[in-house]
């Protein structure tokens, strides 16, 4: 039992059953709402929470981790979905399904080809700015069910917009007035008393109120029959245009949702001090959305709400998880009837009220405090997300990703180390432009791999310190190699042409500290050659090179 829950035991059995039902109550209305919000029934919502939910467990090394649809999935799955078939047609579902199966694809090869660290270049201001920008989208849609006003959910962001506006002159006083209340008892609720499922509070109160006051008659929208009986297995029959055309959507959903879930996994195993594996996450994601996808649901990914109220109530295993899966399924043989007369502005206010902290305030001015560049790319992928679309927030999230390593890359610390009066101490403090490390030698660092970003970069800033320095009066080079771990073609052809000018200056070129590791491939590019001097420190160096020349033995190639 231990080897399938790690963590569980006797003592904590009963804290992490009590868990459990506190999970059940707090997805299973989060679920319904996601779902509408992708345009699919509520049986996809609630499917996702069995059969992927035990293969996550099964597979994951996580003991903490919820996999689950989240606001930011089903609103990508209703952008990317929505024009290509209609809301809530067949059609839509298969493709839901089809989206499912090729994310779990993505996400196994992922695994296989061990590509987990390709999830970092999603950095937490890209990834911030993209899923704020998809909460605004879902508040759109979920402010439209509070107000009892029908639009498209598979439209775009100013589409929604404008579909509002417009409808405003419709708004449904009963379905205002539920929604009201909702709100007013979610957050309230929390502050009086957190502990308590209010999710599920305010489903029964406003399902009991409709019942009894005839509301639907009024014109409040329900949630409607909900079809009895566990998932069934199923394949999504698509032609294989139509699978193309879910590619990017899903290589959209499998970035995000393993970008965040990694990141989680990692956060909770290092705070509960158990470890994790972000290849067999990956592996476990990936078979999680298999799952979905043959059992009638949509994409799966991590639940950073869920994962973190069930850390708040003590749990350290996933037999919650397992909890949650028999609850549903119990719900799904003997309950749906309950979940008919549901009305829609209660779960828009639910599902409004829990993306709220997907808008990242906090985190957004924790960026303008540290980083106003990193603060502007968060900013422009949020807006790119709500004026384009999801899948141009992602693209852009990535490129301005791949833009923001390229500049760091590009600029990396190179400094001309100054030579201090303690023979013991390393030469670590920079110099001043112009300065000489020792009498006719001059010690550079620079504190990256040499690749075509820097390369040209690192060449003319040696070429400006010896320059600087007084070319005449340098009579020796030495680069300092410790970070230097790499090089590429272009980085060692610009090596080169600094080489060259070296010769011609009359300046001889030494090194020092070069990693045992990364010799053999500086020595394959030409960076470092056989009759190149290499010494173990920078002092060793300058007390070699300097006017009173030491012993060789002091030298080591």
């Amino acid at each position: 039992m231990n080897r399938l829950l790690p963590g569980l035991s006797r003592r904590n059995l009963g804290r992490e059953l009590l868990a459990g039902v506190t999970l059940i109550a707090i997805a299973i209305p989060l679920n319904i709402g996601y779902a509408q919000i992708a345009g699919l029934p509520a049986t996809a919502g609630l499917y996702a929470l069995v059969l992927p939910t035990i293969v996550w467990v099964v597979l994951t090394s996580s003991r903490q981790l919820i996999a689950s649809p989240d606001a930011s999935s089903a609103a990508l799955v209703a952008t990317s979905i929505g024009g290509l078939a209609a809301a809530g047609s067949q059609g839509y579902l298969t493709m839901a399904l089809a989206q499912a199966v090729i994310c779990g694809v993505l996400f196994a090869a992922m695994a296989v080809f061990k590509l987990g660290f390709l999830a970092n270049f999603l950095s937490r201001p890209i990834l911030i700015g993209f899923i704020a920008g998809l909460a605004l989208d879902v508040l759109v849609s979920q402010v439209a069910k509070m107000l009892g006003v029908h639009i498209d959910s598979g439209s775009g962001f100013t589409e929604k917009v404008a579909e509002l506006a417009t409808g405003l002159g419709r708004v449904n006083p009963w379905s205002v007035l539920i929604s009201a209340a909702a709100v007013a008892i979610l957050l309230l609720g929390r502050r009086l008393l957190p502990s308590l499922p209010w999710a599920l509070v305010v489903l029964v109160v406003a399902t009991l109120a409709v019942s009894l006051t005839h509301a639907g008659a009024a014109g409040v929208a329900v949630l409607g029959e909900v079809p009895a009986g566990p998932p069934v297995l199923t394949w999504p029959v698509l032609g294989w245009q139509q699978w193309l055309a879910l590619v990017p959507s899903a290589i959209a959903l499998t970035a995000v949702a393993s970008a965040e879930g990694l990141l989680v996994s990692r956060s909770y195993g290092e705070k509960r001090r158990y470890p994790t594996r972000a290849n067999r996450d990956l592996l476990a994601f990936g078979a999680a959305n298999l799952a979905a996808g043959a059992s009638g649901s949509f994409a799966v990914g991590a639940s950073t709400s869920r994962t973190a109220a069930m850390d708040q109530a003590g749990s350290r295993t996933q037999l919650p998880s397992l909890v949650l899966a028999v609850g549903t399924v119990l719900l799904l043989l003997f309950g749906t009837a309950l979940l008919a007369g549901i009305p829609s502005p209660a779960i828009g206010a639910i599902v409004g009220i829990a993306v709220l902290p997907l808008f990242g305030f906090r985190e957004f001015r924790e960026l303008w405090r540290l980083s106003r560049t990193e603060f502007w790319i968060g900013i422009a992928c949020l807006a790119v997300t709500v004026l384009v679309g999801a899948i141009a927030g992602i693209v852009v999230a990535f490129v301005l990703a791949l833009i923001n390593l390229a500049r760091r890359a590009a600029a990396p610390a190179i400094d001309v180390l100054a030579e201090d009066d303690d023979p013991a101490a390393s030469l670590v403090e920079d110099a001043p432009a112009g300065a000489v490390t020792a009498d006719g030698v001059i010690v550079v660092r620079m504190a990256a791999p040499l690749f075509f970003a820097n390369g040209t970069v690192f060449a003319q800033a040696v070429r400006s310190a010896v320059e600087a320095a007084g070319s005449a009066h340098v009579r020796h080079l030495v680069i300092d190699m410790e970070a230097i771990t790499d090089v590429d073609v272009t980085g060692a052809q610009s090596f080169d042409g600094l080489r060259s000018w070296l010769d011609d200056a009359r300046v001889a070129l030494a090194f020092s500290r070069v990693r045992a590791g990364a010799r053999p491939r500086l020595a394959h590019f030409d960076i470092i050659r056989d009759d190149d001097p290499v010494y173990v420190t920078n002092r060793a160096a300058v007390a070699a090179l300097s006017p009173t020349e030491p012993s060789a033995a002091e030298r080591s190639r």
